[in-house]
């Protein structure tokens, strides 16, 4: 299947550079209290206020195949729209299918293979499939619509980091890299059997753990990279951030294919070209290691902002800090 696409899971997203001058020309809609989080600052869902007690989270997340087994892309699809809901400290409650695909092209069986991982995973996050949408399309795609609830005073945005505080990741980085080495015949089926397994894991346990240990601001790693989503919760929370790129974990398998370019995805590519105008890279970071922070991620982990007093009381790896200084910006060592 994935020969069928241009860019593989969320390496196929629009830039993050472009997103954002198109943000910057839509018309400002009119403020209404109610909406709690929307367009600005970016984050990883909207959230509703519906009255004192409850809050509707909405997202939507959808790409091309990232794998060639059917059933493994619709689990992985799957992980992927439900973290963003994880991402806000919500529950994720209810699920709508969006299925892009060419029945005469590829078959009913296909498209059943990839419905039923998604319903795989979605029953493994106690979340029902309320039915969905289909279109027919001969690049394949598939996603979901989740809604989610929690309390409008728990909700945990990209927006509440401070400075001191530490940022734990709870997935290693690259599956953008071994998903595109597949692609290419160069990644052998272990490295890929690793990658499937980080990006088809929920991120429910790590959201709990994030809340507990107190967790200033929240968000998960996808399709701009590491740098680009430190950049966006550094930005919302109006501070800059330090990441040790040494100590960024890197799935099974990564690190050797980062020896040379030939498994970096469009998108990693962009990822990298603007992360060069918010990040200063100590001139002692490795090549393969500025790659890794820039690689274009599928289903990736949460990355938490937390106390540091509270450090020890989330599994993850400590990856940077947030600091006084100019918002959004990066400093890598």
């Amino acid at each position: 299947m994935t020969q069928l696409s241009h860019g593989a899971g969320c390496a196929c997203k629009i830039g993050a550079a472009d997103l954002r001058r198109l943000r910057e020309d839509l018309p400002t809609p009119p403020a209404d209290p109610a909406l709690l989080v929307g367009l600005d600052p970016a984050d990883d869902a909207a959230v509703l206020r519906l009255s004192d007690e409850l809050a509707l989270v909405q997202t939507v997340d959808f790409f091309t195949p990232i794998v060639d087994d059917p059933r493994d892309f619709g689990r992985i699809a799957a992980a992927n729209a439900l973290s963003d809901v994880y991402a806000m400290g919500a529950t994720p409650v209810l699920a709508l299918n969006l299925v892009a695909f060419s029945l005469s092209e590829l078959g009913g069986e296909v498209l059943a293979e990839i419905l039923a991982g998604g319903a795989e995973v979605a029953a493994r996050a106690g979340v029902p499939i309320g039915g969905g949408h289909s279109i027919d399309d001969p690049e394949p795609k598939y996603g979901m619509a989740v809604s989610g609830t929690v309390h409008p005073d728990r909700v945990l945005t990209a927006a509440g980091g401070r400075p001191g505080d530490e940022l734990y990741l709870s997935k290693p980085l690259g599956g953008g890299l071994i998903t595109t080495a597949a692609k290419r015949g160069v990644a052998p089926p272990e490295w890929v059997e690793g990658a499937v397994e980080a990006m088809t894991a929920l991120n429910d346990g790590a959201a709990i753990a994030a809340r507990e240990a107190g967790a200033h601001a929240l968000t998960d790693v996808t399709g701009f990279g590491l740098l680009g989503h430190v950049h966006e919760l550094a930005d919302a929370s109006g501070v800059a951030a330090e990441i040790d790129a040494g100590a960024v974990p890197a799935i099974d398998g990564v690190l050797a294919l980062l020896e040379n370019d030939n498994a970096l995805a469009g998108g990693s590519r962009r990822n990298r070209a603007d992360a060069e105008t918010f990040t200063r890279f100590a001139d002692d970071v490795p090549e393969v290691r500025r790659r890794l922070v820039c690689d274009a991620m599928t289903s990736g982990g949460l990355l938490a902002a937390v106390p540091p007093e509270r450090a020890g009381e989330i599994d993850g790896a400590v990856v940077g800090r947030l600091v006084a200084g100019e918002p959004g910006t990066i400093v890598a060592t």
